[in-house]
C-alpha cells in the first residue's frame, strides 16, 4: 500500500460525515414567498410615514466584495455517489468594495462560481455550514495551510510530503476543505498534496466561529421624538470607527454616546443613541458606521445570485460598514411604535422578521391570515420558512405609508448529490456573472423550481395561506439539482 493509499484510508475512516440530511418539505413553503412577494404582511404603525425599501436579511454589516478569478489551482478528482469527475482546486480573489482584497476557498463545490458577482459577509449561522458539524475544523485548515502558512517548505515537513508549491498547498487545502464542507472524496493529483490534504484532516480541532469585522447590535431601534432611542452597540475589531447619520433625517438629529454627548468616532463595543427632537413628526433615520478592518479568517461569504459560497482564507485591512435604522413617533402620539428587521436563519430554514414595539399600545399586524400581536415594550420574532434557493420580496406595510422591505434568496445548504464536470471539462472554473444566471431576486426567478426538496413546515399559516388561494398542494421530493459549470 501507497503512502498516499494509507493517508486517504486513514482519513475516510477517521473525518465524519457532514452531508445535511434535507427533510421534505410540503409544497406550502413553496407559495410562501410567491405571497409574501405580493404584499400579504402588513403591519399597523402610528405615525411614520417613511418608507425603506430594499434591505437584505442579515445585512447588519462587515465587507462586501466581488468574486474574481480562481488564481492558484491544480486539479483535482472528486468522486461522490458513485460519480468522478474532475475540478479544479484552489484560491479564489475579492475585490472589497471600498477597498482591500480576499482570498478564499470554495464550500460549495456543485454551484457555479460567476466571476463578477456580489457577496456579503455572513456568519456560518446564515450559510451553508449552519448545521455543519465539521465547521470549526475548516477554520483550523485555513488557520494552519496555505496561504496563512506561506512556509512551504515546513508545511510539507509537517504533511510528510517531498515539496509543496503554491498550486499544490492550494489544491491540498481545498480538496481537504470539501471533504468536509461537501462531504465528497476530493483527491489532488498532485502526490504531495494528497498528502497535505490527508494531513490537514488528520490533525485538524474545532475552533469557535470568527467574530464579525463590524456589526451592529441591533440593526433596528424605536421610540419617541424627544427621547435619546438606543442603544446600538458597534461589534467590531477595528482600531476606530465613523459613524454618519443619513441625509433625510430631521434637523437636529443626532447620533450621541450614553452621556448625550455627539460621536463621530467610535470602538468595538460603543454603544450609539439616536437624539430626535420633540418637535419632529414621526419618521425613520438610518446611520452608517465605516470603519478599515481586518475580516476574520474563516467568515463565509454568500451571494444573492446563486454563486458559490466562499469562505475566507486570506484577507488584506478592508472597507466594511454596518448600517442601523431608528423609528420614531411624535413626541405626542399615541400607539405602538415598532422597529423592524430581518435575518436569515438557516436552523429553521426561513427568514425571521422581528418586531421591537418600543411605544405603550400593542402592536398588530397580519401574515397570511393571521394575526400577530406584540404587546407594548416587547420584542417578538416571526419565522417565514422558504425554500431553499427561494427568491423573496417581502415587504412589511402600514398606515401613512409606511413600508419596510426584505428581499434576498434563501440559501442555507450545499447543492445535491449529482456529480458535474467532466475530465474534459473540470468544474470549479468561474464563468462571467453576465453569462451566468442574473441576479434572481432582480429578475424576478423564482429558484425554487430548480431547487432543493420540500418539507414540513414549522408554522402553521403558510398552509393556510394555501387554502385561502385555493392552491391544490403536491409534494414534490427532489435533490437540489447542480448547475454545471462552464470549463
Amino acid at each position: 500500500m501507497t503512502d498516499e493509499a494509507s493517508a486517504s484510508d486513514q482519513e475516510r475512516h477517521t473525518v465524519p460525515s457532514t452531508r445535511t440530511t434535507r427533510t421534505a418539505r410540503l409544497a406550502a413553503a413553496a407559495l410562501a414567498p410567491c405571497l409574501l412577494a405580493a404584499g400579504v404582511l402588513a403591519g399597523t404603525v402610528a405615525g411614520t410615514g417613511t418608507a425603506v425599501a430594499g434591505d437584505r436579511p442579515g445585512d447588519t454589516g462587515g465587507a462586501a466584495a466581488t468574486l474574481g478569478r480562481l488564481t492558484v489551482h491544480d486539479g483535482v478528482t472528486v468522486r461522490d455517489a458513485g460519480e468522478e469527475w474532475k475540478a479544479e482546486a484552489g484560491l479564489f480573489e475579492m475585490s472589497v468594495t471600498g477597498g482591500g482584497a480576499l482570498q478564499s476557498y470554495s464550500i460549495d463545490l456543485r454551484t457555479p462560481a460567476r466571476e463578477g458577482t456580489s457577496y456579503k459577509e455572513v456568519g456560518w449561522e446564515q450559510s451553508s455550514l449552519h448545521s455543519n458539524k465539521n465547521a470549526g475544523k475548516l477554520r483550523w485548515i485555513l488557520e494552519n495551510s496555505y496561504p496563512q502558512v506561506n512556509d512551504l517548505a515546513a508545511l510539507a515537513e509537517k504533511a510528510g510530503a517531498k515539496t509543496l508549491d503554491d498550486t499544490a498547498a492550494a489544491a491540498g487545502t481545498q480538496a481537504a476543505i470539501w471533504r468536509l464542507s461537501d462531504d465528497v472524496d476530493a483527491r489532488p493529483d498532485d502526490p504531495d498534496a494528497q498528502k497535505l490534504a490527508a494531513y490537514l484532516l488528520r490533525t485538524a480541532k474545532s475552533t469557535p466561529q470568527p467574530p464579525a469585522s463590524l456589526t451592529l447590535d441591533p440593526p433596528a431601534v424605536a421610540g419617541r421624538a424627544g427621547e435619546r432611542i438606543g442603544p446600538v452597540t458597534v461589534r467590531t475589531r477595528a482600531d476606530r470607527a465613523t459613524v454618519n447619520l443619513a441625509v433625510g433625517a430631521p434637523p437636529g438629529a443626532a447620533i450621541v454616546d450614553k452621556h448625550g454627548k455627539a460621536v463621530e468616532g467610535v470602538v468595538g463595543g460603543s454603544e450609539l443613541y439616536f437624539r430626535i427632537p420633540a418637535d419632529a413628526p414621526g419618521g425613520t433615520a438610518r446611520l452608517t458606521v465605516q470603519a478599515d478592518a481586518p475580516v476574520p479568517i474563516g467568515r463565509t461569504f454568500v451571494s444573492d445570485s446563486h454563486s458559490q459560497t466562499q469562505i475566507l482564507a486570506g484577507a488584506s485591512t478592508s472597507t466594511v460598514t454596518a448600517d442601523a435604522t431608528v423609528t420614531w413617533a411624535a413626541q405626542k402620539a399615541e400607539g405602538a411604535v415598532p422597529a423592524l428587521s430581518a435575518k436569515k436563519n438557516c436552523a429553521k430554514s426561513g427568514i425571521g422578521i422581528t418586531a421591537d414595539n418600543a411605544g405603550d399600545a400593542p402592536f398588530t399586524f397580519e401574515l397570511l391570515g393571521f394575526r400577530h400581536t406584540i404587546p407594548a415594550r416587547t420584542s417578538r420574532t416571526v419565522t417565514i420558512p422558504l425554500q431553499e434557493d427561494q427568491a423573496y420580496d417581502l415587504t412589511v406595510s402600514g398606515p401613512d405609508g409606511l413600508t419596510k422591505n426584505f428581499k434576498g434568496v434563501l440559501d442555507c445548504e450545499t447543492a445535491g448529490t449529482a456529480a458535474i464536470g467532466t475530465a474534459d471539462a473540470p468544474a470549479n472554473r468561474p464563468t462571467p456573472a453576465t453569462g451566468g444566471s442574473p441576479d434572481p431576486v432582480a429578475a424576478g426567478e423564482n429558484l425554487a423550481a430548480t431547487g432543493a426538496s420540500p418539507a414540513t413546515p414549522k408554522i402553521a399559516y403558510v398552509a393556510f395561506g394555501m387554502i385561502v388561494l385555493g392552491a391544490g398542494a403536491v409534494v414534490l421530493l427532489r435533490k437540489k439539482k447542480p448547475v454545471p459549470h462552464d470549463g
